[in-house]
């Protein structure tokens, strides 16, 4: 099935769990795309250890997400 998640927000807790839900989906061979749009082209601001958007990221592109902003 193909998914898409449009992200808007500018919360690094609700971007960091779109991000592990997409790469879950990934997981079970789904067809995932991000859109991300508005304050949450900046998908990396609020980076930390406890919410590791950066790894998050790198997971969804290595396993062949797409991401468009």
């Amino acid at each position: 099935m193909k998914i898409l998640l449009h992200i808007t927000s500018p919360d690094p807790e609700t971007r960091w769990n779109a991000l592990r839900f997409a790469n879950l989906l990934l997981g079970r061979d789904e067809d995932v795309t991000i859109f991300l749009d508005g304050p949450a082209v900046e998908y990396r601001a609020g980076d930390c250890a406890a919410l590791d958007l950066a790894a998050q990221a790198r997971i969804f592109a290595l396993s062949e997400g797409v991401l468009l902003a």
